[in-house]
Parts: structure tokens; C-alpha cells; sequence
């Protein structure tokens, strides 16, 4: 995911918002922040599928966590810093498709729609993006 609000220059140390481990996880899923992405953010496991790590950066989006969103990004389009938009809210996940990117796959893609808030306006962002397997983990290399 490669939304709104991203620029490649200067990381601004966008501090994470207002979700805590007890939370309900941005990315949709029906388990707290910390059982769910949380848990792959903090590092105590890996996204098993293409899916879950999309569903994860949208997450790290929404709490601001940069250095996740730089550690999951393919090593040949990982931008050097990250600087993330404070002022984009994100508000809800789709998944619209997903192919490939299973345990039994190198490669897949998953197409979402990203909701968010930008200066009081609503907005989306629709994509297809592409992940790979690199070292073993899932890495996103881009959005067609």
C-alpha cells in the first residue's frame, strides 16, 4: 500500500494515534490491535499471507508506524525514509481480491479500497498491490 499521505524525504516521526492494544484493529478483523497487527508491528511474528501483511501496512498507516511499513517493503523499491501525512485519517479497510500469496505461493496480489479522512473530506484509495516473498517473510513491491 503506497496511499495518500506518503512521501518519500524526511521522516517526520509520525507518533502512533489513538489505539491501544485493547483496541479494535484497524485493519478489520475481529481481534484486538495487539493480537492482530500489533503483534506483527512489534515484531513477535510475521504476516503469513500476502493479505495479512496488506492488512497489516494498512494498519501500521493508521497508527503511524513508519519503520514497519519500511521493514515490509521490498528491498528494490523501499523508499530510503518514509514521511507520513498527520493529517490523513485512515477509516476502513476493503479487501476486494486476492490471488496467489499463500504459504504454497511466492508471489500475489491483493486489490483493496483504503478509506480515509484528509482535511474533513472522505476519500479512498483503490489499488492492486504486489508482494513477494524475500528472506523467507512477505514484502510489498508495489501497486499496479
Amino acid at each position: 500500500m503506497r496511499p495518500k499521505g506518503f512521501r518519500a524525504g524526511e521522516n517526520r516521526g509520525v507518533s502512533k494515534k489513538s489505539i491501544t492494544p485493547a483496541s479494535p484493529c484497524p485493519c478489520g478483523l475481529s481481534a484486538s490491535y495487539a493480537d492482530c497487527c500489533g503483534a506483527f508491528h512489534a515484531g513477535r511474528s510475521s504476516a503469513p499471507t500476502a493479505e495479512r501483511l496488506m492488512r497489516s501496512r494498512y494498519s501500521a498507516f493508521a497508527v503511524g508506524d513508519a519503520a514497519y511499513l519500511l521493514r515490509t517493503w521490498h528491498s528494490s523499491t523501499r523508499p530510503a525514509v518514509l514521511d507520513l501525512d498527520d493529517q490523513v485519517r485512515w477509516t476502513g479497510l476493503e479487501i476486494l481480491a486476492a490471488s496467489g500469496g499463500t504459504a504454497f505461493h511466492q508471489e500475489g496480489t491483493v486489490e483493496f479500497r483504503a478509506h480515509c479522512r484528509v482535511g474533513g473530506a472522505e476519500d479512498s484509495q483503490h489499488e492492486l498491490s504486489r508482494f513477494v516473498r524475500e528472506g523467507g517473510k512477505w514484502v510489498y513491491v508495489d501497486g499496479m
